[in-house]
């Protein structure tokens, strides 16, 4: 036979396109539309509604950028369509290839009850099944013209990321506004098309199969009288009904398709139309369900849900209506699809807390998985996290991401840094938005990594970020697919379901340990400075306020201010979202989210204000109470207490160098500044070890330029490297301080079109040269860093993560290595020979970067330690971070693990002074540094009991006495949710003993939380 194979399928793709879709709807008549544009911000629905309309008309411009327009179409069924399917076709000017990322719309009934979103792939809307001739048709869109942000050219910088920058002109034409009869045996044909046509192109062209389904298409399209496509469309049907019917292969791939519309909480729009996407969206899927049995939908994040709550009522009753059936699923049990990398350990922790609770208390779900195809790589620490708030599954996409090594694994256990292992999936569909095309469906089954031991595998499908989620199309292909020859079994099934199957047939799948490092995205570490500052701050004021509330509480009934705190850590936890914090959304995000961190730091001030107040005795005195919020004792004053100032320590000495530069000495270090404002020399005296490299100088600040080849604010590609400017030149070195309590010097640089403060101090006492570094950055496209080239020779370094740290190496042996070029931590990194080592520690940077070189002098290792301080992106915001920051970190020479976490928790929560004369006893304290608490607070439940939770945090075994200053009548080991653990370990990690004390045993990193009853609280739980 001669293989006419091309002809029939080209002739295939031109009859669907240009005979066969055009014939779904095959007779229209035109609606009337008015317009009403809101002057500002959106408005709420019954003002929309009712106010006035001016007529508009197909082809006729609307929407200025980020503007909202309420439409009123109306018109009337024709006679002759009684009993026949009737949609309304509204095209607000779409762009069929941009779902998600252009304008949107909501449709409403007169009554205000909402109907279905509008989007791209998603047009229509059901007027009548079978209809009335004369039947009035009047439905009103709230239409958002969110502008193109990201176009065909993407990453251009734009200025359409901020309203006020964003101009006025009409964006988008009307394109369609018609009633139309739906030609459903038509459409059903596309459908059999589409699926069979698509399959046919993933099939080896030496199979029976493929030319199977070829001589059926072409039996179809010679069935199809093209001049009259409606009346035979039923005809070409029953000619690819037996190839249709054709079951799969007994070992065909098994894909547990799940309705799904990943919508970013922010990211090329802002905040508020977030809320109008997840309505759009709620509203599509809910009517979906009611029209498709079989569909089962999931959405993630407790906040969406709880902005619908808030926002859209008569949305959220039908959500809440759909998870009562069990076909709309709360999945991820987190409050946001954070970033994992950066949250500090509470704020990871409150993720789960604060999202499995609002599933908890709104739908009774209890999730079992995480839920986090987007987020740019996975920390160590997550592993207990989920375990701990009772979730053993994870889910995510994003890795398949890695530019240089392909992941090993589809399904795999994930262990942590404290040895906890999750069953963990990546969809081999290598997507978040499937749309059951045939090559997405022969992708998922070819490249399942599994094959042999394991056969399924989970497809999240429908268009995310505002583009309407599941569509009916999709829903008629999957059923087409469910039992098909050649293709993959496709179902429909709730996370959970699929989970189970396949842990069940693959049990012990293989391990991989330590973090899931994302080989793209690196910079999402450094980008926008001010968001991630705010974070960092966030993070620690809720700790001192939860703390200083709770004692206050405890000590002289206090108000607990649970509500406010609830607020607050949400707001938190939001900024926290994998497009908020990385710092890539538009500009309007990170200039609220800088206001509102503004906000929470002084609601959060507030309170610590007032709890120490109460706290601190006779204001009047004319003493003070020093109040320590880190975990160790400092300055004499005991973790997590108060005690009045006593006199500052000496024996600071500043001498200046005849060369020019500084010498600083406090009989712990003597660090030597030289003429240029570096820093040469960092002598630990007791050690009499040196911790600088020899001819180098730390503190060099170092710019590159830094261009992308994509995904500017995401980005930094290893080429950077390439070109390197040291900023040696200074306009001024001057003394800062001259006392015996500190020394301190300050250096100014001028560079670019930017200027460089910096101070740098050494205390009385400390072990560690303080460096404050303020930035007035006015740079574009540049990568600005810190350098400390260390004379410390190792093969790895440790990284501080959640509830612990984790070791990189220092080497590139590996592709593995080599692409792990910028990495992060959180209060400090390590490096280490045995008996000495050093460490860096940060107030609120996360990259870094690590090297090695053997010096070409003596052959000793240098390993130099490098902090990302500022980059300059122009996409999506082309004023990325431009304006004055400010730095501080220290550098911490003969650190353990215990100094360099000692030390990062100091630089992160500095002592508060507060009028008064009382001494405030810790509420809890312990006898082993190496535990560490990191939260005190009075219990969620407002029982009165005071929850603790601590983890071990060198990486060994460690035994602890935990005491408290109240009186405990019991103790109960919890999850994160605060609830008794049902299945202890065979050894407890915590015992109450007969003295009212805690003994704790803890495994290396093990994370604990308890639960104190203390006399006298209301024992409400």
């Amino acid at each position: 036979m001669h293989d006419d194979r091309s002809l029939v399928e080209s002739r295939l793709k031109r009859v669907l396109d240009e005979r066969i879709r055009p014939a779904v709807y095959p007779e229209s008549v035109p609606l009337r539309v008015g317009i009403w544009t809101a002057p500002g911000e959106p408005v709420p629905v019954a003002e929309g509604l009712a106010a006035p309309r001016t007529p508009i008309a197909v082809g006729q411009k609307w929407g200025a950028p980020w503007g909202t327009s309420w439409l009123t179409v109306s018109g009337t069924v024709p006679a002759a369509w009684a009993g026949r399917t009737v949609e309304a076709l509204i095209d607000l000017g779409f762009d069929a290839n941009m779902p998600g990322f252009q304008c949107e719309g909501l449709v409403y009934r007169p009554d205000g009850s909402p109907v279905k979103g509008l989007q791209p792939r998603n047009q229509w809307v059901r007027v009548a099944s079978p209809a009335v001739g004369g039947e009035e048709v009047l439905l009103h869109v709230e239409a958002a013209s969110n502008p193109v942000v990201m176009d065909y050219h993407p990453f251009t910088p734009t200025v359409m990321g901020e309203k006020d920058t964003a101009g006025t002109e009409p964006q988008y034409r009307l394109e369609r506004m018609d009633l139309a009869v739906l030609d459903e045996t038509v459409w059903q044909l596309v459908m059999d098309l589409e699926v069979l046509g698509e399959l046919m192109a993933e099939l080896p062209v030496e199979g029976a199969r493929r030319w199977d389904l070829l001589r059926a298409v072409e039996r179809a399209l010679d069935a199809l009288d093209l001049q009259d496509v409606n009346a035979t469309a039923a005809a070409a049907r029953a000619q690819l009904a037996g190839v249709l019917a054709a079951p799969a292969e007994p070992s065909a791939h098994r894909i547990s398709a799940v309705g799904h519309a990943h919508i970013d909480s922010a990211w090329l729009w802002p905040l508020r139309e977030t809320v109008r996407k997840v309505a759009r969206t709620t509203a599509n899927m809910t009517a979906l369900l009611e029209d498709e049995p079989d569909f089962v939908y999931t959405m993630s994040q407790a906040q969406q849900y709880a902005w619908i709550k808030e926002h859209r009522p008569e949305v959220y009753a039908r959500v809440k209506k759909a998870v009562a059936e069990g076909r709309f699923v709360p999945a991820g049990g987190m409050w946001v699809e954070s970033d994992t990398n950066m949250p500090g350990s509470e704020a990871m922790a409150r993720q789960f807390v604060h999202g499995k609770r609002f599933f908890l208390d709104e739908f009774g779900v209890e999730n079992e998985e995480a839920w986090l195809p987007d987020t740019f790589g996975f920390a160590g620490g997550l592993p207990q996290i989920i375990r701990a708030a009772g979730s053993k599954w994870l889910l995510t996409q994003k890795i398949s991401w890695s530019q240089v090594n392909t992941f090993p694994h589809h399904t795999f256990w994930w262990e942590g840094i404290d040895g906890t292992r999750i069953y963990t999936h990546f969809p081999p569909i290598d997507t978040y938005n499937c749309s059951m095309k045939g090559r997405e469906i022969a992708h998922a089954a070819r490249n399942f990594k599994d094959k042999g031991v394991a056969r399924h595998s989970i497809a999240p499908t429908g268009w995310g970020d505002g583009g309407g989620g599941t569509t009916r199309e999709m829903i008629a292909k999957a059923a087409r697919m469910r039992d098909l020859e050649g293709s993959a079994r496709v179902r429909w099934e709730r996370p959970a379901e699929f989970f189970a199957k396949a842990q069940a047939e693959y049990p012990n799948p293989p391990v991989w340990a330590g973090e899931l490092y994302l080989e793209l995205h690196r910079a999402t570490l450094t980008s926008q400075a001010r968001t991630k500052q705010g974070n960092r701050a966030s993070e620690n004021l809720l700790r001192e306020a939860e703390l200083w509330a709770a004692t206050a509480a405890v000590r002289s009934g206090h108000p607990y201010p649970y509500e406010e705190l609830d607020r607050i850590w949400k707001t938190v936890l939001l900024h926290q979202f994998h497009d908020i914090l990385p710092g890539s959304s538009i500009a309007w995000v990170h200039r609220e989210a800088e206001a509102t961190y503004a906000r929470v730091a002084g609601e959060l001030n507030g309170i610590i204000d007032a709890a120490q107040r109460a706290l601190a005795g006779d204001a009047t005195s004319g003493g003070h109470v020093v109040f320590n919020a880190a975990p160790h004792e400092r300055s004499g004053v005991p973790a997590g207490a108060g005690r009045p100032a006593g006199a500052a320590g000496g024996g600071c000495v500043l001498r200046t160098l005849p060369e020019g530069g500084f010498v600083l000495d406090n009989g712990l270090l003597r660090v030597t500044v030289d003429e240029r404002g570096l820093v040469p020399s960092v002598h630990d005296i007791a050690a009499d070890r040196e911790a600088v490299a020899p001819g180098s100088s730390a503190n060099l600040l170092q710019i590159h330029p830094d261009f992308p080849n994509m995904w500017d604010a995401w980005d930094v590609d290893q080429f950077y490297r390439n070109t390197v400017t040291d900023l040696t030149d200074v306009d001024g070195l001057t003394v800062a301080a001259d006392t015996p309590e500190a020394v301190s010097v300050r250096v100014v640089r001028s560079f670019g079109s930017s200027r460089v403060t910096q101070t740098l101090t050494l205390a009385a006492g400390a072990k560690r040269l303080d460096l404050d570094t303020e930035v007035d950055w006015h740079e574009t496209e540049k990568f600005l860093k810190a350098a400390f080239p260390l004379d410390v020779h190792t093969d790895r370094y440790a990284a501080e993560t959640q509830f612990g740290h984790l070791y990189r190496p220092t080497h590139t042996n590996t592709s593995w290595e080599a692409a792990k070029f910028e990495a992060c931590n959180h209060r400090f990194v390590h490096l280490a020979e045995p008996g000495w080592g050093v460490a860096l520690v940060t107030a609120s940077t996360y990259g870094h970067d690590i090297t090695r070189t053997v010096r070409a002098t003596d052959h000793g290792t240098t390993t130099t330690v490098r902090v990302s301080l500022l980059r300059a992106p122009r996409f999506p915001d082309p004023h990325t971070d431009q304006g004055t920051h400010r730095f501080r970190h220290a550098l911490v020479p003969g650190a353990g693990i215990g100094d360099a976490v000692r030390e990062g928790y100091r630089v992160n929560l500095p002592e508060r002074r507060v009028p008064g004369d009382a001494e405030v006893p810790p509420l809890v304290s312990l006898d082993n540094d190496a535990v560490v608490v990191s939260a005190v607070k009075l219990a969620d439940d407002g029982s009165g009991d005071v929850v603790v939770r601590l983890y071990e945090a060198g990486g060994g075994r460690a035994a602890a006495r935990l005491t408290t200053s109240f009186a405990v009548t019991g103790l109960d080991l919890c999850d994160l949710l605060e609830r008794p653990l049902t299945a202890p370990e065979p050894t407890p990690a915590a015992v109450l003993a007969d003295d009212g004390a805690v003994r704790l045993r803890l495994r290396p990193f093990q994370l604990v939380t308890l639960r104190l009853r203390r006399a006298g609280a209301d024992a409400a739980y």
